[in-house]
């Protein structure tokens, strides 16, 4: 049985995620090319990892990579609404821009308490680029610091999706487009 079978519906294939991933790169490019120092891109372990690297890629600027992990989902498809920060960035982000790279901005409790946790570490601003983002299950607004900006790659209907680094159990990860779970899958 392939992988493929157990996808409802695909919500944005490869091609569609390639071009809005260059498309983010350009703007990010653009907006912080006359900005020093370059910023910091951190991106959110595990789920944001394949888009951080796409990202990265295209971005034409001389930028730090780090990683940061936050965890509120567990093994279930509902945020636990509690993330709690279980690695933490090796690069110092005092007085720099960072760039929070996401696979999925849902209720806004991870983010929000990711964006305060950099705050604390003395970032100068902190920017945010999610691949997805999900507003109908927002239940937590979380602020930018200094002149961060919002960089979404695509508004996310109300479904459980997997795919390009996001999962149901650590699985379905390495699928090349986002898809809706078949609910049999997770139930």
């Amino acid at each position: 049985m392939s992988l493929d079978s157990h996808i409802e519906t695909v919500l944005w294939t490869k091609f569609q995620i390639s071009k809005r991933v260059t498309e983010l790169a350009y703007e990010i490019t653009t907006n912080f090319a006359s900005i020093s120092p370059p910023p910091v891109i951190v991106g959110v372990a595990t789920g944001a990892f394949l888009f951080l690297a796409d990202l990265v890629r295209q971005i034409h600027l001389p930028v730090s990579v780090d990683f940061i992990r936050a965890e509120s989902y567990g093994s279930g498809t509902q945020s636990t609404g509690a993330p709690v920060i279980s690695m933490d960035l090796k690069l110092d982000v005092s007085g720099k821009h960072v760039i929070l790279v996401e696979d999925i901005v849902d209720t806004g409790s991870t983010m929000s308490s990711l964006i305060e946790h950099l705050r604390s570490k003395g970032a100068s601003s902190v920017s945010v680029c999610t691949f997805l983002d999900k507003p109908a299950r927002r239940k937590v607004h979380f602020e930018l610091v200094g002149d961060g900006k919002y960089y979404r790659g695509f508004e996310c209907p109300d479904y459980f999706v997997v795919g390009y680094g996001m999962d149901f159990a650590e699985l379905y990860r390495n699928l090349p487009y986002v898809g809706v779970l078949k609910p049999e899958r997770y139930k």
